[in-house]
């Protein structure tokens, strides 16, 4: 775990230099200016100075935010702390979305965290949705608790591909083809989101072990959002088209750097608990999409 830690810190990729450059001049804003709540407001709270943001569970509801834009392409980043203790049933999940709901044409990039039983790891599931379809799940194991502290949570989204980062670390790289397709969503422009709600029925262990709601409320916590992306106007924004003006559709944003890919791949070899692309029983004829290198 300390390797991990220590590996991380020390990639000095170009396209993480520029992350820093870029998150430094981006104004992350007060909760008010970036986002609006959901559903009930009255699970949802913010430390005094009003810079954490706090989501919580109960039997009744849970809660949930979402940006007052859209974006198409760019960096969007988040720290979260997540449920502490038994949280077996609950989902923390932080995604992008084309549409307000889960309407049955959505676009969608998922970061979904699985509670778990006191003592055992906490999972964290990513998905890739086109037009509705998702079914491209990926999960992984983290190399630290994630209920200790904040930890940095960021997806990089341009045409080429689509990274999932933690802490900096690429655990999920999801390659376009360059050609039309049914599984890169590049079309649509996408809200950011966050909620905590209850999915007992599968979130632990395939939905063996139930919430325990005596220990409720669970809660999760947001701080330091920032977002370098392409802001959508209707009914099209001139920044489609100058995206590669931009550090997160440049060239060294096209593809892993070489400290990057030795962090992916390590990632890979450790962490990896399922891949979609590995699922022959689920998928005989595998997606179109397996086929495409993480590495190129």
């Amino acid at each position: 775990m300390v390797r991990m830690e220590a590996k991380a810190s020390s990639s000095l990729g170009v396209i993480l230099l520029l992350v820093v450059i870029a998150e430094a001049a981006v104004s992350k804003g007060s909760f008010e200016d970036n986002f609006s709540i959901m559903w009930s407001e009255d699970h949802f709270s913010t430390s005094k100075d009003g810079q954490i943001w706090y989501l919580s569970l109960d039997k009744d509801t849970g809660c949930g935010f979402q940006t007052k834009q859209r974006y198409r392409f760019g960096w969007f980043s988040m720290k979260l702390k997540l449920v502490a203790g038994d949280s077996a049933g609950v989902v923390t999940a932080y995604y992008m979305c084309s549409e307000n709901g889960a309407g049955p044409e959505r676009d969608e990039l998922d970061f979904e965290f699985l509670g778990n039983r006191t003592g055992q790891p906490f999972l964290i599931q990513t998905n890739v949705y086109k037009n509705g379809t998702g079914g491209r799940e990926m999960r992984h194991m983290l190399w630290f608790d994630p209920t200790e502290d904040y930890h940095t949570y960021s997806i990089l989204w341009n045409n080429h591909q689509i990274v999932f980062f933690v802490d900096r670390v690429p655990i999920r790289v999801f390659k376009n083809n360059g050609k039309e397709n049914n599984f890169f969503p590049n079309e649509k422009p996408m809200y950011l989101f966050s909620s905590i709600w209850n999915a007992d029925e599968w979130a632990t262990r395939g939905g063996l072990e139930k919430t325990n709601w005596k220990l409720a409320p669970f809660v999760s916590s947001y701080k330091d959002f920032s977002v370098d992306g392409c802001q959508w106007k209707d009914p099209y924004p001139a920044c489609v088209s100058t995206t590669t003006d931009n550090w997160w559709d440049q060239y060294s944003a096209w593809h892993l750097s070489d400290d990057q890919k030795k962090d992916y791949a390590w990632v890979q070899r450790n962490l990896v608990i399922y891949d979609y692309c590995n699922d022959s029983q689920r998928y005989p004829i595998l997606p179109e999409e397996c086929s495409l290198s993480p590495w190129d």
